[in-house]
């Protein structure tokens, strides 16, 4: 990408730092934005994990956002499905509770549409 990394004063070209050189940044701008997403979620919101990479700024990360939920208590995970519906695999049931008491409607595994 001809002038991504123009030079300097100096005459020296600048590099952007990516990832590996920040620490982690990304990933932890990445696991800031999600949070914010999930903890702005009411009750009675439910988003797929695409829409909640995408809101997070972080289109096609749909998986990790999976993986942050695994790892992270205190989220309202429930609030979480597949883009087709289908609750979390390891606890349907618990998953299922959660979003009927939320007042959705749960059928075959999956959240019905409209809800």
């Amino acid at each position: 990408m001809a002038g991504r990394n123009p030079p300097d004063d100096s005459g020296q070209v600048v590099r952007e730092a990516g990832p590996e050189a920040t620490g982690g940044q990304a990933q932890l701008d990445f696991t800031d934005a999600v949070i914010a997403v999930l903890e702005a979620t009411e009750p009675g919101d439910v988003l797929t994990y695409g829409e909640v990479a995408t809101e997070a700024g972080f289109p096609g990360a749909a998986r990790a956002v999976g993986n942050l939920l695994r790892q992270t208590d205190g989220l309202p995970w429930w609030r979480v499905v597949a883009a087709s519906g289908r609750l979390i695999p390891h606890d349907p049931k618990r998953h299922a509770e959660l979003l009927r008491a939320e007042g959705h409607t749960i059928g075959d595994g999956r959240i019905r549409p409209g809800n």
